[in-house]
């Protein structure tokens, strides 16, 4: 079967005084219509992967890949208007933090409604229609009252909400959420993951899931690719976790707490220089 997404030596470089800096290096993997999570700490690259498939790397970056391809699309060769097409109708990204995300001096209702009609060929009232049922999928209890607030008004919960709305308006094939529920409380975290995994159930959509939180991940994703300084360094699906080989992982998961466990101070992970060749 033809993947979805096809990503192979993935590179992203950004111009600096002192010369090139590798942000991304060699990044290769393959997505289905499942559920991926990407994780690794600060740094290592996570979400310029993600920004590079969408597009939305800044100007001045450098990006090489032997292959980028979606739905048998070449990114690379896409012109801008092209690649602008694909953005909300067909893939989509949640960014982290819904605050800076949304537009302050719009309604919430007007800019979903907004990205629906740059998309489709919808009237006004057809919008509203369409807008007021995702924002009940995403489990807005009063979507009629939020389609008129603005962004200030809501919580992050429900900006979070919003902005998963606001992005599967359109019935994208392709989604990627980068730490969607880095700044939700536990519970609000599990609404906002019930959501995204029914979304995917019933859609049948590709979703990259980028996170610091190696626990959420393997407990929410198909597979897991782990990245450290730019580089994938392992990919396990979640089930075999337990079972991982790098030393980085192993790390990783050595220093999460054990419920029952008296660990303190918790290990501290130990770095080791060949990890980043």
């Amino acid at each position: 079967m033809t993947p979805l997404l096809s990503v192979k030596n993935l590179q992203v470089s950004f111009p600096t005084r002192a010369g090139l800096v590798k942000a991304v290096r060699g990044v290769s993997f393959e997505l289905g219509r499942e559920r991926l999570g990407i994780v690794g700490e600060s740094g290592s690259g996570k979400s310029q992967t993600g920004r590079a498939i969408m597009g939305l790397t800044a100007p001045q970056a450098v990006i090489s890949a032997d292959r980028l391809t979606f739905a048998n699309e070449d990114l690379l060769r896409l012109s801008l208007k092209e690649r602008r097409r694909l953005r909300g109708r067909r893939m989509a990204m949640v960014l982290q933090d819904p605050k800076y995300s949304l537009n302050p001096v719009m309604t919430i209702g007007r800019q979903i409604v907004e990205t629906l009609q740059t998309h489709e060929d919808v009237g006004r009232s057809e919008a509203k229609a369409r807008v007021l049922a995702m924002l009940e999928a995403v489990q807005i209890n009063d979507p009629e009252r939020v389609f008129t607030l603005y962004p200030h008004e809501v919580s992050g919960g429900m900006g979070q909400r919003a902005m998963i709305a606001m992005m599967l308006i359109c019935g994208p094939e392709l989604l990627i959420a980068d730490e969607p529920t880095s700044a939700l409380d536990v519970t609000v975290q599990i609404e906002v993951l019930g959501i995204l995994d029914k979304l995917v159930a019933e859609r049948g959509m590709g979703l990259i899931f980028i996170s610091h939180d190696l626990r959420l991940v393997s407990t929410f994703c198909d597979r897991v690719l782990v990245m450290y300084a730019g580089r994938v360094v392992e990919e396990l699906s979640s089930a075999n976790l337990h079972a991982a080989k790098h030393p980085y992982t192993q790390g990783l998961l050595n220093c999460l707490p054990q419920i029952g466990e008296h660990r303190h101070p918790l290990p501290v992970l130990e770095r080791k220089p060949e990890w980043a060749l």
